[in-house]
């Protein structure tokens, strides 16, 4: 088997993590999971999701990429891989990093479920008062 030489890079969100390799000068291929991304994706928000920085740039068809994908739900995944996709673009191309953190892309959101505390139903719901 002969070794490509890749980019790589990762993106996290909530409770989920994607890996991301970028092998320069390939035929747009995408594998997330070693599915395509429409098998992969539940919806076309979140297909959109993950090709809103190839989008921007136009560069769907320049790369080949290898995605895995774990942990937290698909829409959290999808968040994942758009933030490594846009990590490794910017390892690749340096100048590239001006428009994706422009558009909000290079910023990993920081929301994480809150843990629950001794006490309460949920992180904040504290049982019903009852004065009688």
């Amino acid at each position: 088997m002969v070794q490509k030489a890749y980019f790589y890079a990762i993106g996290k969100r909530k409770t989920s993590r994607a890996t991301v390799k970028l092998f320069p000068g390939g035929k747009g291929e995408i594998k997330i999971n070693d599915l395509s991304p429409r098998e992969w994706a539940d919806s076309d928000n979140i297909l959109k999701a993950v090709m809103q920085p190839l989008e921007l740039l136009g560069m769907k068809k320049n790369f080949d990429f290898e995605i895995r994908t774990s942990g937290g739900g698909k829409s959290a995944q999808g968040d994942a891989i758009r933030l490594g996709i846009s990590r490794v673009l910017v390892k690749k191309e340096a100048k590239l990093r001006e428009q994706l953190k422009e558009a909000g892309f290079l910023t990993r959101d920081p929301r994480k479920k809150e843990r629950k505390k001794p006490g309460l139903k949920k992180a904040r719901r504290a049982p019903q008062f009852s004065k009688r």
